[in-house]
Order: C-alpha cells, then structure tokens, then sequence
C-alpha cells in the first residue's frame, strides 16, 4: 500500500483528556460530537478530494476518535509508523488550543525533519504567536478556503522548498524569520470543491482506517451529513469568528462565496444515492438572495430525495420561501436560532427580528408539514441577566402551548461556552458590549481548557452575569426546560428524570471543587462520569429519523479490515 503525501490529523480538545479529569462541562450538548470535540471539521473532506484530484495524496485520522473508542490507543506508537511528506493540523475552533499544539509538538518530536501545518479560523488569528512561540510548527495556512494554496505548498514541499509565491502562508525561512506571504487566494465561487462522502469512503478502505475517518462518535448509529452552502457570512453576530465583520478583520474575504445552487442540490442527491442519513444544509438559502433559494429549490425538487433534510434559517423566511421548501423537499426540517425570547437581547446579539415574524413563520413551517423544527436559545449574551434566561425557557413553554401539540417544535438551550470568540465583535470590543474578557492570546486560551471546571474556562463574564451566574443559569435553565419537553410529551419521564439527576451532580460537583488546584481520586471519577452525561438535553433530541443505513455491510467490511490491520501492526 502507498504511503500518502500528506495526513491530515484531527487532535482532541484536551490532548490528555484521558488523563487528566475535569468538569468540561455541557459544552458539546447541542452538537454531535463529545466534549473532547472529536468531529473534524468538513474541511478535510474537500481538502483531501481536492488534492486528491491534483495527483497529491491525502489520508485523514481523527486522533481524536481513536483516543476516545480506544483507551489503550497510543498517539505517539502510530505516528511513528507514520511517513508522508508532512503532516496537516487544524486548529480551526478555539477548544482545540491545547489538543492542536501538543499534537504538532508530538508529531515533530517523532519526526523531526517532517513539515508541520496549521490551519482553521483559530490559527489564523493566532498565525503571528503561532508562528513566534512553538517553533515546532512550520507553517500556517491562513483563511477559510485552505484547498489550493495546501496544493501549491505540498507541491513546493515535495520537490523545490519555494515557498515566497504560495498564498495565504506563514513560513520560517533559513534563518528563522517568520515571512507572511499576501493573503490573495479568496475564492469567489464555492464550485471548485466537491462535498463527496464516497471518496473519504474509499480513502478509509484504502487505508483500513474506519475508526481514523469517523466524523465523531455515534457516527455509525447516527450516520448524519452535512453540506456548505457558503463561506464567510452576510450575518454579524456578536460572538461568531465566522461573522461578516470578524472575516473582514483578519482580510479573509469581504463578502462570503457560495456554492452554486444547481451543485449543492446536487451534492445531497450524490449523499442521498448511498445513504438514508439526515443531510444538513448549512448556511442559509436567503444569503445569497431569494433567487439563489429558488434555483437551489427547483433543482432539490428534481432530484427527488427521500432522506431527512434540515435547512438552516437565520431570520424567519416569507410565507413564499416556506411554500417553496415544502414543495420541493418532502421530508424537511428546520433550524432557527433566536438567541433570546427579548427581541432587544437578539438585535444587540446581532438579530433583528420580532417574536411576532419568528411566530409567523413557525405556524407556517407547521402548516406547510415541517418534520421538526429545532430552536436555540444562548446563555451568556449581552444584556441577559438570570431572569431574562428563565423568561426565555417560559418563552419556549408558551411556543409549545401555542404550536407544539404535534411535537414539530423543540427548543434547546445552552451556554455561549467556551469561548467568545477571537475576532468577533465582542472579543475585539468587549466593554462596548458589557463583557470583560479573562484570555486574549492563544497561550491563555490554551490554558484554560485545561482548568479542572468549565466555569473557569469561560473566557468572558458580562455585567449582567459573573461566570458563576452563566454556569447556574444554564443548568436552572436546562432543568426547568427538561420539566416543559416533559409536560408536552417531548421526552419521558425516565429520560428527564436522568437529565435532572446529571444536572443536580454536575452543580454540586462544580461547588465542591471551586477554587480547587487537584482533584482527588473520587471527584476524578465524579467529573469522568460526569463527562459522558447528557445535562443540557437528551443527545437523541437532536437526531432526525434515518431512512435506511445503505453502506452498514460496507462499514462492517472496514471495522473488520481495521481489526485485521491493528493486528498486522
């Protein structure tokens, strides 16, 4: 078997996660993934089929998903086995702070003269402390769109070491000195990528890697996908790093590239054809226009598909686009993420819709035949004090009074945790938003993801709420949530009660320990198993129905095949 060019490498959240016990907290309730944040992101994907197609080959392993399914799994015994041309990091959400870098200094202490790359949205901001503090990464690849400049680098480092002409990169040269090349690769269309779960299928095949290609845990039971309608945003919301004025900041790109809408129905027809998975849009259809909604529309309608899709809507849609949707996908879901039952908390968040619009707009999605429509509601936000969080959980009680009598509406509510992001307005503003922020540098952020409570690592407190009230208020909050999804039938009493008993542990373990340097051997234990519990929500609330597993022999066929290889090694 050849060797690829390039690995690239998912790192968990806490690179020693396994042995080092904290309260991490519920920070990954409403996500698919675990708190260790074992889900790539789907850049490796395109990334991979990209340079794939330009004769440069790539493998990916989630180190992340092996040291979570496998405690006896040892990073340092694979890489060694190890041999491409360099090796590819991301650091794309802040929580990977400590995960991202010990896994760089790791792979350069096993393979010293081997080429060490970070990318994401977080490196990039970070491209300068990156660059100056651990030497043992050699490169950084700024900016959203990491494809061609990635080829252009693999290509001058499998043959000339030229690297002055390769966009978007962060280099060293002979002399130590850190050169930052023009940032000038931005694409404009989304349409030189491709979003083909076959190839990563193949690729984990080729390599007899199942677990390596896993996006996150329960992949296999819940086999969810998902596509990119767009990079950057036409939105500004005050926290995201993905913002309109946060991309703007770091000269990303000034206006977000979409994908045209004829491939993106395309792309969930090709998921569609080898599985019955839910298929989530992300990015909303209205970004680009109603006319790019129509088009992206009509052709879904063509394709006919069957699977569970969610669309994602970041102010409530027209009656018109609603009409539109349900036509064309017969099973559709909905997200929508209010922020704040207060209309006032939502615009200064960086939403400008009433209550009345987003009520519109649900009874429609109902009467149109939505499957689901998921809601999120935020703790932390500016102007929200304790009471305004519980008004909001009231809020979700009246909707379900008013609409949930089928069970299409679930609300959910979790904290704006870990982190604030860098580069958002709040992190680059703070005080004229009423936040005081505790970490600015990487090195700061890195170091409080490994503080034994979640409440700690919280880069931010507000004047409306210490870091003590965000932490109560969430858990208030999902307590008394989880008593109105049970009032309505959402979820059983069995399943709420669990929740209300992993709350009570969760707030009496994060007492005990406050201002504690070590844990013992029992609050060890204590926050292990708090860890694995679901506190905010039921992780299943989250999932869509599954149209049948099509490739379940195929994933039989690669656990067996990795069984075989791990023996073999």
């Amino acid at each position: 078997m050849s060797g690829p060019d390039l690995i690239l490498m998912h790192p968990p959240s806490i690179f020693h996660f396994r042995e080092r016990p904290a309260i991490l907290g519920p920070i990954s309730d409403v996500v698919p993934s675990t708190s260790v944040y074992e889900i790539y992101p789907i850049g490796f994907l395109t990334i991979s089929e990209y340079l794939h197609r330009n004769g440069i080959s790539v493998r990916i392993i989630n180190v992340a998903m092996k040291m979570l399914k496998d405690k006896a799994f040892d990073p340092e015994k694979m890489i060694k086995k190890l041999k491409p041309a360099a090796f590819g990091i991301d650091l794309h959400w802040l929580a990977h702070a400590d995960g991202s870098l010990r896994l760089a200094e790791l792979v350069k202490k096993v393979h010293p003269g081997k080429k060490v790359i970070l990318g994401g949205l977080s490196a990039t901001y970070y491209h300068e402390e990156i660059m100056k503090d651990y030497p043992f990464v050699d490169f950084v690849v700024r900016g959203d769109s990491a494809e061609e400049p990635l080829r252009m680098l693999m290509e001058s480092i499998m043959s000339d070491g030229q690297y002055e002409k390769i966009p978007n990169l962060v280099w060293r040269n002979e002399k130590g000195e850190v050169l930052i090349n023009e940032m000038f690769d931005r694409p404009e269309k989304l349409d030189y990528i491709s979003f083909d779960y076959k190839h990563l299928l193949g690729r984990a095949i080729k390599y007899r890697d199942l677990s390596g290609y896993l996006p996150f845990k329960n992949w296999l039971t819940y086999p969810v996908t998902a596509v990119f309608q767009c990079r950057g945003c036409t939105h500004n919301c005050c926290s995201c790093a993905g913002s309109l004025s946060s991309f703007r900041l770091q000269g990303i790109r000034e206006r977000p590239c979409f994908r045209s809408p004829e491939l993106l129905a395309q792309d969930i027809k090709k998921i569609s054809d080898f599985t019955g998975s839910p298929i989530m849009v992300i990015g909303d259809i209205l970004q680009d226009g109603e006319d790019y909604a129509h088009l992206f529309l009509e052709s879904l309608k063509r394709h006919h598909i069957e699977n569970e899709i969610a669309l994602e809507f970041f102010d409530p849609p027209s009656e018109a686009i609603i009409s539109k949707v349900a036509d064309s996908v017969p099973n559709f879901n909905i997200e929508i993420s209010p922020e704040s039952h207060d209309p006032v908390i939502r615009e200064r968040f960086g939403k400008s819709y009433s209550n009345e619009e987003l009520e519109r707009s649900l009874k429609s999605f109902i009467s149109h035949g939505a499957r689901r429509i998921d809601l999120f509601f935020m703790v932390g936000l500016p102007y929200q004090d304790y009471s305004s969080v519980i008004d909001t959980v009231k809020y979700c009680e009246t909707l379900l009074q008013r609409f949930g009598t089928s069970g299409n509406i679930l609300p959910f509510i979790s904290p704006l945790a870990p982190f604030v992001d860098p580069g958002s307005r709040i992190f680059e503003n703070p005080e004229q938003f009423g936040y005081r922020l505790f970490y600015r540098t990487l090195k700061e952020h890195r170091e409080a993801m490994l503080k034994l409570s979640w409440k700690y690592t919280l880069n931010y407190e507000t004047e409306w709420m210490t870091r003590n009230d965000i932490v109560m208020a969430t858990y208030d909050a999902a307590s008394l949530l989880t008593q109105v999804k049970a009032k309505f039938g959402i979820i059983d009493s069995i399943h709420a009660d669990a929740i209300e008993e992993h709350i009570k542990l969760a707030k009496e373990l994060i007492r005990t320990v406050d201002g504690s340097q070590m844990l013992d051997d029992r609050l060890k234990a204590e926050a292990m198993k708090l860890n694995n519990l679901d506190t905010l929500c039921d992780k299943h609330e989250l999932e869509w129905p599954l149209k049948g597993w099509k490739f379940a022999l195929i994933s039989k066929i690669l656990a067996f095949s990795e069984f075989l290889s791990r023996k073999e090694g």
